[in-house]
């Protein structure tokens, strides 16, 4: 039997490595609200039940995680719903919080009180799995009712073979060293698909474009399954407290590729808008996090400016997704990269994507 040479399998680890999404961006997390166990279960498709005020009194218990075959339902392929309820502590209000839901066979969508959250695969007609990845949904304060009962729905649609909420971390998670902004720009900005140059001027007016809340992909705001160009905009008063700093824009994470402007003049870009489809979905651009140094004298203090974001999105998910946006101090990001590049391990990153 022959072995491989300790080099070319290191080699070959790192490689692996450099390709997993998420991994660059990778931020410690801490479970807060355990979500293993017992959940409603209920096969068929009713949009209804993502409804929090729906009574799934007499829905079947089912484990989670576990194939729904294992949980009594053999055999069985196609749509079906799960529902959990717990309760959103107060103080969570100043986390950063994401919802893990393991590994789902094959697609899904992710509703919390209502609201759509996130998304995984495709369902039909235009059908994707996507069995082998597991679930992290970035969990808006918004959409949570602090201090009383909150309601998780999850639709799942199966091809075949194993089905539903298979395996893995269920729960709500919180950063627990987040990049904190020192002016928060997360919200209600505007929206509209297309592309025109004339939407990065500050006078342009976005009065009559679509609100959407960022970060959220755009597919759960009225844009599902778009893919194409679209532009963000939105207007700010930057604090007085940031004047006389060398301040950074943070934008997150934006699926796949874009272009920032400040006030009409660009800031930065992540990825390329003219390259070929195939280079842009295996790139991994859309799990950088968007970080633009801003120059001096553009932003204007005591006054009205505004960011447009120019984002093309090729296959399936779309948008400013992820936090954190906002401004921050020259400063403190450094501080915040500093403490992650010690922390970071690769072998450890390469041993947890195998487990």
């Amino acid at each position: 039997m022959k072995t491989v040479p300790i080099l070319l399998w290191s080699s070959c680890a790192l490689a692996i490595l450099t390709s997993l999404p998420g991994v660059a961006g990778a931020q410690e997390q801490q479970l807060i609200e355990d979500l293993r166990g017992t959940w409603k279960f209920q096969i068929g498709d009713d949009q209804r039940w993502a409804d929090p005020s729906f009574n799934d009194g007499k829905w079947d218990d089912i484990f989670v995680p576990s194939p729904w075959e294992n949980e009594g339902y053999p055999g069985y392929d196609g749509y079906a719903w799960y529902r959990r309820r717990f309760v959103a502590q107060g103080d969570w209000q100043e986390k950063v919080l994401s919802l893990h839901l393991g590994t789902i066979d094959d697609a899904d969508e992710v509703y919390v009180n209502g609201h759509f959250i996130g998304f995984g695969g495709q369902f039909p007609p235009h059908y994707i799995s996507d069995y082998g990845w597991s679930r992290e949904y970035f969990l808006p304060a918004w959409c949570l009712r602090f201090g009383t009962s909150n309601v998780i729905a999850v639709r799942v649609y199966d091809s075949q073979l194993s089905g539903g909420i298979t395996r893995g971390k269920i729960g709500i998670f919180m950063h627990s060293d987040p990049l904190r902004p020192g002016q928060s720009l997360e919200g209600t900005w505007k929206i509209k698909t297309g592309d025109d140059f004339a939407w990065k001027e500050p006078a342009f007016d976005d009065a009559l474009w679509h609100d959407a809340a960022v970060p959220l992909y755009w597919e759960t705001q009225g844009l599902k399954d778009y893919d194409g160009f679209a532009w963000y905009r939105f207007r700010f008063r930057p604090s007085s407290a940031l004047e006389g700093k060398t301040l950074i824009c943070l934008l997150g994470r934006i699926d796949d590729v874009d272009e920032t402007y400040l006030n009409g003049e660009r800031i930065g870009r992540t990825g390329d808008m003219n390259a070929r489809p195939g280079r842009i979905t295996t790139s991994n651009w859309h799990t950088e996090l968007r970080a633009y140094t801003i120059p001096a004298g553009l932003l204007r203090f005591g006054e009205e400016n505004v960011l447009a974001v120019r984002v093309l999105d090729v296959w399936l998910h779309g948008g400013i997704y992820d936090g954190p946006v906002g401004l921050i101090t020259r400063e403190e990001y450094l501080e915040w990269k500093h403490r992650h590049r010690e922390k970071k391990n690769p072998w450890e990153l390469l041993k947890r994507f195998f487990e």
